[in-house]
């Protein structure tokens, strides 16, 4: 194994020559330009050391006859729980407390007031795994709870989750979770026409993908105090910015500066997965991955485990 901080991109796409198979993380992008770079290379396989792949061309892939694989699931728990903090940290104002605290200011003035979880209307777009183990959590919170997904979950039910339409969903939750995956047909599921639908003063929590949420809307959403606080673990443009530091340099992006500067805005940089248990996990199940897909190819089987099939990109 070789390793190197680039990233991957059109001109890095050369370092893999020689090698079998390379090692992608979520912010990654292998478009279809690139994916011919390192088939040319002799690149046979992708291995995503993450859940994520929306950055990956797969049906390029497919055409190059590459395998990509991914870690379909690592820790659940940890994104489900760093969503609750970011909704604890947005309702409490954990971290505008923090920094008074931390200048000797003890008041507690105007901006500091929360609100009870318990009661309140509480919406989780998406029970997927880590969805249902969201709702599970939320249930000891005593909230109403109610759930869109195109497939309803019986656990989900059994906690006394109920399914509602996407209108309903929008109109009825006091906070908001966007637990999906990002596909065509969640690309940008907030987005400004969505914005009038939306129950006035709703906490957005999304610890899933930037793309769910159009940022341009978000933030015309919080002017107006259609959404009165965000907590966000990942955004639409983060490939630029995230996992590097910048606090030397200047941000060119309007979007993130109006976000980073916006005291209802708490802000991760997608981290949600960053325990112990998770990166142990990512780490076996994609060496995992690598080891399936070469003694596969040497029997000749041409679909190792978590392969990805070639699905929208």
């Amino acid at each position: 194994m070789e390793f190197t901080t680039e990233r991957l991109s059109e001109s890095s796409a050369t370092y893999a020559a020689g090698y079998d198979a390379i090692c992608l993380f979520v912010n990654d992008t292998a478009g279809s330009e690139v994916l011919q770079t390192l088939s040319l290379m002799g690149v046979q396989m992708i291995a995503m050391r993450c859940a994520g792949f929306d950055r990956v061309d797969t049906k390029a892939a497919r055409a190059y006859g590459m395998t990509v694989a991914r870690v379909p699931a690592y820790s659940p728990y940890a994104v489900a729980e760093m969503a609750i903090a970011l909704l604890m940290t947005v309702n409490r104002k954990i971290a505008k407390a923090s920094n008074r605290v931390k200048m000797a200011n003890f008041t507690l003035d105007a901006g500091l007031m929360g609100m009870d979880i318990y009661g309140k209307t509480v919406g989780v777009m998406g029970t997927g795994k880590i969805g249902q183990i969201l709702c599970r959590i939320l249930n000891g919170f005593g909230a109403k709870l109610i759930c869109y997904d195109v497939y309803e979950s019986d656990e989900v039910k059994e906690l006394g989750g109920t399914y509602v339409s996407k209108e309903d969903i929008f109109a009825q939750s006091d906070i908001l979770f966007l637990m999906m995956p990002l596909l065509s047909a969640t690309h940008h599921t907030i987005n400004e026409s969505v914005l009038p639908k939306l129950k006035k003063g709703v906490l957005l929590i999304n610890t899933s993908r930037g793309g769910l949420i159009d940022t341009a809307a978000l933030l015309k959403g919080l002017r107006s105090g259609i959404i009165r606080g965000v907590g966000m673990d990942v955004y639409e443009n983060e490939q630029d910015y995230f996992f590097q530091d910048w606090s030397a340099r200047h941000i060119e992006d309007p979007d993130l500066v109006a976000l980073l500067g916006n005291n209802n805005v708490v802000l991760t940089a997608h981290q949600a997965f960053f325990t112990q248990e998770a990166v142990d996990k990512i780490v076996s199940t994609t060496i995992d991955n690598i080891r399936d897909f070469h003694l596969k190819r040497l029997t000749g089987q041409s679909h190792p485990n978590n392969c990805i099939p070639a699905v929208e990109s």
